[in-house]
């Protein structure tokens, strides 16, 4: 089965798939035919029900890459918050182990949330979708992840993976991350099917896109859901995408990370409601139609070349004086939705050179495409507030850190669960780069 491959194979495999998705052209996703079970059709106003309510659920056969294993898992249709602060509904699966006793299941209620890096615009790239028997080319990412949380799943752990993005795929909106992973574990504790205890414990795990959703988890849990916050026990996460607007400068141009530039304008404007067509030339527009349903697997060394300036209106080449995009993406910049009461354990990659990017001239190295001084920058806030945390850097580019920061995070994680005291290092945290905000240039 899948699930029971060792972390090391699952490692390569996931490298390798990574690899192969910078040789796919880019091309139009397959159709397909929409579930009903995705949708919320009850008379109830969304608006009028409580965050993390349980709406539906449903038990599926496990897929991992398109094949059926012998696994179980709980679906569960949700409510939470948008980017806009609206009522939605979103998806997340569950996996449980089966057993009579609590002494059957010894692990049950220890929690793993882990937040997936399926990174995409199109709600059908989404984890759940895979899990569910997606046969799609993104379907693969989803199912390289088993060597992140397969462990704990064959170790009778419970575990969360929810679709951080929502049902819209509100690619690298970082609170609506934040709250569907949040209102995620509270269906989890809701759900009679899933049986936690209210004494279970929780941890936050994630890479990448990943680190998105369970960093900004951390920091809005104690002002969006003191409920869970208590059940929280720490937050582990590498490859750190904290200023949007500063990776926009880094990665532009690059070889193989250049479109996550526009992937990430069309999300963040998405999310906040920014026709952000208007805005575009020609050249903008025919991007825009490429990637606007778009997995990252399509994207990948697909537009080295392409800038904000090819893509942008002449009036607007400098983004501060776009007042909607300045609005909106310091909505994003990480750390401005409050702080984590729990302790944290960061990676960060520093050799993104050997994925093509160069270092940037203002903000400094990154791993290719997250920037290290921001991180750095982030952590040592954090730590003048009294966050315990264990940060370190790694002279790996971004595909490859996750190899070196998976074993530390599953053993920081285990350390979490056994009450083994917290390690911190935030006085050796080297200084990084400022986080202002963006101002509005008129």
């Amino acid at each position: 089965m899948p699930f029971l491959l060792s972390t090391q194979r699952l490692l390569h495999t996931a490298v390798q798939t990574a690899a192969a998705a910078l040789l796919v052209p880019s091309i139009a996703s397959a159709a397909t035919t929409p579930d009903p079970f995705y949708e919320y059709t009850d008379s109830t106003p969304l608006a009028d029900i409580a965050p993390g309510t349980v709406l539906k659920s449903r038990t599926i056969s496990v897929y991992v890459a398109g094949l059926k294993t012998s696994y179980k898992a709980t679906q569960i249709v949700y409510r939470s918050t948008d980017a806009q602060q609206r009522a939605a509904a979103n998806v997340t699966t569950i996996f449980s182990p089966s057993c009579t006793t609590a002494s059957a299941c010894p692990n049950k209620n220890k929690v793993v949330s882990y937040q997936s890096f399926y990174d995409s615009l199109n709600p059908e790239d989404s984890p759940s979708r895979a899990f569910a028997g997606g046969k799609r080319l993104p379907d693969l990412l989803p199912a390289v992840e088993t060597a992140l949380f397969g462990s704990y799943v064959k170790n009778g752990y419970t575990v969360i993976v929810t679709d951080t993005e929502g049902q819209k795929a509100n690619f690298a909106a970082g609170p609506e991350y934040g709250y569907n992973t949040l209102d995620a574990i509270r269906a989890a504790f809701n759900s009679p099917q899933i049986g936690l205890s209210g004494n279970a414990k929780v941890a936050l795990m994630g890479y990448s896109g990943g680190a998105i959703a369970t960093e900004w988890a951390a920091e809005l849990a104690p002002t969006y859901a003191p409920d869970v916050n208590t059940k929280l026990i720490g937050a582990t996460f590498g490859g750190v995408l904290v200023n949007p607007e500063h990776n926009l400068t880094y990665i532009e141009g690059a070889p193989i990370w250049g479109g996550v530039m526009p992937m990430a304008v069309i999300g963040v404007s998405r999310s906040y409601g920014i026709d952000i067509q208007k805005y575009l030339t020609p050249r903008g527009i025919e991007v825009y139609n490429r990637i606007q349903k778009a997995s990252i697997a399509y994207v990948l060394g697909q537009y080295s070349k392409v800038t904000w300036k090819d893509l942008v209106v002449p009036e607007y080449q400098d983004r501060r004086k776009l007042l909607e995009y300045v609005n909106a993406v310091n909505k994003v910049v990480m750390g401005t939705g409050g702080t984590p009461t729990i302790p944290l354990q960061i990676g960060q990659g520093t050799g993104g050179i050997w994925e093509g990017t160069q270092p940037s001239p203002i903000w400094g190295k990154g791993d290719g495409v997250m920037l290290a001084g921001d991180v750095r920058t982030l952590a040592r806030q954090y730590c003048a507030k009294g966050v315990k945390i264990q940060h370190k850097e790694y002279g790996t580019s971004h595909f490859l850190t996750i190899a070196n920061w998976l074993p530390a995070a599953t053993a920081w994680i285990d350390d979490r669960f056994a009450g083994k005291p917290v390690p911190n290092n935030c006085a050796s945290i080297a200084p990084g780069n400022p986080l202002d905000l963006l101002e509005y240039q008129p």
